[in-house]
């Protein structure tokens, strides 16, 4: 099967591995959750593409609205449901998307669950999964920032 879209193939994926929920409500709360944290990725990804007098505000604001909008109410998720993942009390794919959301907001301001303890805890709890661990691990698949010769080519090839 050949599949385009980031999210068809996160979507089969999870589907295929077991990661999508037991039945429609979990299906759809994975579904929820997993599109608010590509909401903040989104924004995360086009900063680094921002010139240097744009790009120290944008992050400012990526971290006002991480705290104050994203990792607040998956704290209060994490709270109410009071189980080690987001969705029933199993590994999804919407545990997943969280990790790498946080992975990528700590990347630029590395305290910034430091008002969040349910979300440090899910962090650990999550990055210490055998394959999960493995993957983070330095060397790894998991791509770090583009630096500045990448962005600096990619801008000319785009022409902004």
């Amino acid at each position: 099967m050949k599949l385009t879209q980031s999210r068809a193939i996160l979507s089969y994926l999870a589907a295929k591995y077991n990661l999508y929920g037991k039945d429609l409500k979990e299906t759809t709360l994975i579904n929820m959750y997993t599109d608010g944290t590509m909401d903040l990725i989104f924004l995360i990804t086009v900063v680094y593409f921002k010139p240097a007098e744009e790009k120290e505000k944008e992050i400012e604001l990526i971290l006002e609205k991480a705290k104050n909008r994203y990792f607040c109410v998956f704290e209060k998720i994490l709270k109410n449901h009071g189980q080690d993942y987001l969705v029933g009390n199993k590994f999804s794919w919407a545990d997943i998307q969280l990790l790498e959301v946080i992975l990528m907001v700590e990347e630029l301001c590395a305290n910034v669950l430091s008002e969040f303890p349910l979300l440090q805890a899910f962090k650990k709890r999550i990055s210490n999964i055998p394959t999960i661990k493995k993957f983070l691990q330095p060397g790894s698949q998991r791509k770090p920032p583009p630096d500045e010769r990448y962005l600096t080519t990619v801008r000319k090839v785009l022409q902004f």
